[in-house]
């Protein structure tokens, strides 16, 4: 197919939007033969082929709803502030609509640590907190919206099990050190809060030094996770996602299909 033929970007795109469906899955595979550094931002529809609802589609979290939350908004139910002012209600929908027990990744968590083990992929950066990126074999996952999997005292920093809120039978989990009246919480970033410093500073350095990267998943309207496609000045951009983004025009491929199947074509 020889896609480097086309030297200016314009000409690549106009030639790649001609192509066939069966084309583009060629065309993706020489994007990723020709690159050394590949780089995954993934986010909420990575993860929905599991069984997991993703945020913002209309079968979503955002949309599902349920009389004893239906007086709160969801971004305030994923808050800092109805973490601290309405511990209760906090926890209850975070014990409902968060516990991933049970749950295993998909073919497009597997695919991509295939390719992670097969010295293509430099890392993935996701926006899940939901860990089926390692569950599947990845080693190398900047979760910038944090993990579930993680619990934390908000005084004294002890470390607690990845199930310790949802087997908790207190409303408000409390820390267990003597003398310690703080809550446990999960290491995930809240509304409100700062996105945790290193995760960002990788993914950040990672999306630099690319010279491909694969988005897939993703909405493209949350920040500052989106923004993450600005550091990017690499050769080759794939957007994944089964609805259009707002930046599908920046994009040197796009697919509006099922994520796992489209990583199932690569390498093929």
């Amino acid at each position: 197919m020889y896609i480097d033929k086309y030297e200016k970007r314009s000409d690549r795109v106009r030639y790649l939007s001609g192509l066939s469906e069966e084309q583009k899955y060629d065309a993706l595979n020489e994007m990723i033969r020709a690159s050394r550094h590949i780089v995954f931002f993934g986010g909420a529809g990575v993860s929905t082929e599991s069984g997991i609802p993703d945020f913002r589609s209309k079968d979503g979290l955002y949309n599902q709803h349920d009389v004893k939350f239906d007086s709160y908004t969801p971004e305030y139910l994923l808050s800092c502030d109805c973490l601290y002012q309405h511990p209760e209600v906090f926890y209850e929908f975070y014990r409902q609509k968060m516990n991933v027990e049970g749950i295993e990744p998909n073919a497009a968590h597997r695919k991509l640590a295939e390719m992670e083990r097969e010295g293509k992929l430099d890392c993935v950066i996701t926006q899940n907190i939901d860990g089926l990126h390692q569950k599947a074999g990845s080693k190398k996952v900047y979760e910038i919206h944090g993990s579930t999997l993680r619990n934390y005292c908000d005084r004294c920093h002890k470390r607690y099990p990845s199930d310790y809120i949802f087997r908790s039978k207190e409303p408000v989990p409390r820390c267990t050190e003597p003398g310690c009246t703080g809550i446990v919480r999960p290491d995930v970033t809240l509304y409100g809060e700062m996105l945790p410093e290193d995760a960002w500073r990788n993914a950040e350095r990672a999306c630099r030094e690319a010279d491909m990267m694969i988005v897939g998943g993703t909405s493209l309207s949350v920040y500052p996770a989106a923004s993450l496609l600005d550091y990017f000045s690499g050769r080759y951009l794939v957007l994944i996602n089964r609805d259009r983004t707002v930046r599908d025009g920046d994009a040197d491929l796009v697919f509006h299909d099922s994520i796992g199947k489209v990583l199932s074509y690569c390498g093929n």
